[in-house]
């Protein structure tokens, strides 16, 4: 019994899995080292036959078959689905960012560690922030969002369009304008306190000249930062709703959609 395989189909369909494979490098937890390559490789193939599904048979026999416009095809894939997964994994970093301020400001920042999974140096109080971000993600059920806009810019970009590179910079500068006032709005009313810690802390050692200041300001300001980062845990589900909304809204715009 001879099996045959159409080939626009077949090719449709590991384009799509090289957008999500670029989109998946890129964007937290699925960028993670403890996530195998072959679970990785696995999970694009389910979802590029979602993505294709979504394109129609048009977009299926618009892909053409010669060698160089295939591998041009791959390398806008590659660059569509990095430039979505940078946007997405920026936005998602806000929060991390918040901790690594709150870190600095708090005396944390001294204890950093060598994060293998990532391969990168994390402070204490942004490591932390980070994986609440995860957590919040998948207990909310904003991954399965996230993973429905990526597959609906299939619908909107399909197989061999391109994206508008003027609307890609301005997202791009939107993301970043996104990432730097989220960080700052989460870890301003923290990093307010703590400074007004340290002046009382400051004042106080100089009123008792005689007070040993680094036994008694380390142990404050410790206790003082983690108190506040327990009062501050109640925002972060909101923080992680708006920061799905404002991705979801990214990828479509990259993907050429309202």
């Amino acid at each position: 019994m001879d099996l045959t395989i159409a080939g626009a189909p077949m090719l449709t369909l590991l384009l799509a899995s090289v957008r999500i494979i670029a989109w998946m490098v890129l964007v937290p937890p699925f960028s993670s080292r403890a996530i195998p390559i072959t679970a990785k490789v696995m999970l694009s193939l389910a979802l590029a036959v979602a993505g294709v599904s979504m394109m129609g048979p048009e977009g299926i026999t618009s892909v053409p078959t010669t060698t160089p416009d295939l591998l041009g095809l791959v390398l806008a894939q590659i660059v569509i689905g990095a430039l979505m997964g940078f946007v997405t994994s920026m936005l998602f970093a806000a929060v991390a960012a918040a901790g690594a301020l709150i870190d600095v400001f708090g005396g944390f920042s001294l204890a950093q560690g060598f994060d293998p999974l990532g391969m990168t140096m994390n402070s204490v109080i942004g490591k932390l922030h980070q994986m609440l971000a995860v957590v919040l993600l998948f207990v909310s059920g904003g991954h399965l969002l996230v993973l429905g806009g990526l597959l609906r810019t299939f619908e909107m970009l399909p197989i061999g369009s391109t994206p508008d590179i003027d609307t890609a910079s301005e997202v791009l500068m939107r993301a970043f304008h996104v990432f730097f006032v989220t960080a700052v709005q989460i870890a301003l009313p923290l990093i307010a306190v703590l400074f007004l810690a340290d002046l009382g802390l400051a004042l106080m050692t100089k009123v008792a000249p005689q007070l040993n200041a680094i036994n008694v300001v380390f142990p404050a300001k410790i206790g003082l930062t983690l108190l506040l980062v327990g009062l501050s845990f109640p925002a972060l589900p909101g923080v992680m709703d708006r920061l799905v909304d404002l991705t979801m809204q990214a990828t479509a715009t990259l993907a050429g959609g309202a």
